[in-house]
């Protein structure tokens, strides 16, 4: 599949949404750090930081850390334990805080038209100062990059879609079933060593389960170091 069939594909895939009840829009930016390599062998590390900014960039919706470590089965197979903290700040009141902890697997599925292609498998036990509940979530995202020359570190066309699944309800909102979609599109820049930054459009689209549904248009910068 070439890059341009994947786009299209992202864009059929996020454009599904209720005629009747079209979703409301914010324009956001979201600014990721992530630190990964190896401690010793085949022992892995992970540490991200990302603040999102929402309504149209103005204001800080939410900051998350996430730290993890984890396990390289193979060349192709890793896997993870993390956990994730989430404060969301609120105007009125007391900000929401989350706790999450979460299982990963990543896996490199080999080229596919000259590109590479990767999926990540989340599972997420979550926990909210809102509620006393246990959410269960599943996201599973897959992630393309095609190569734009032919020299060692070079551009990339890069393309992505995650999709969220709630595996049960929870007294403070969680619904089981489809829970958002997020979908990606942008360029991978080398930096030095094996460190890159990505930057592109990400489309996020929430269903709100009996209220009105959401999308958010975001610019994404990802500044990926890698040891």
């Amino acid at each position: 599949m070439g890059i341009a069939k994947l786009a299209c594909a992202l864009g059929a895939l996020v454009a599904v949404t209720p005629a009747q009840a079209a979703p409301s829009q914010d324009e956001q930016f979201w600014f990721l750090t992530l630190a990964q390599g190896s401690v010793k062998d085949d022992i892995l590390y992970m540490l991200e930081v990302q603040p999102r900014f929402g309504g149209d960039g103005s204001n800080l919706n939410q900051i998350l850390l996430r730290p993890a470590v984890g396990v390289k089965l193979n060349d192709r197979l890793s896997v993870y334990q993390g956990y994730a903290a989430v404060r969301s700040p609120r105007s009125s009141g007391a900000d929401v805080t989350e706790d999450r902890s979460f299982q990963q697997l990543n896996w490199s599925m080999g080229k596919v038209a000259g590109g590479a292609l990767t999926s990540r498998t989340r599972f997420e036990q979550r926990w909210l100062s809102t509620g006393n509940d246990t959410g269960w979530r599943a996201r599973q995202m897959l992630r393309y990059a095609l190569p734009l020359s032919n020299k060692p570190r070079r551009l990339a066309a890069i393309a992505s879609v995650e999709a969220f699944v709630a595996l049960n309800d929870t007294d403070w909102g969680a619904r089981s079933g489809f829970d958002r979609v997020r979908s990606f599109a942008g360029l991978e820049v080398p930096l030095s060593g094996k460190s890159t930054v990505e930057f592109g459009y990400l489309n996020q689209y929430v269903d709100n389960r009996g209220r009105r549904d959401s999308m958010n248009h975001v610019m994404a910068i990802n500044l990926m170091l890698r040891q």
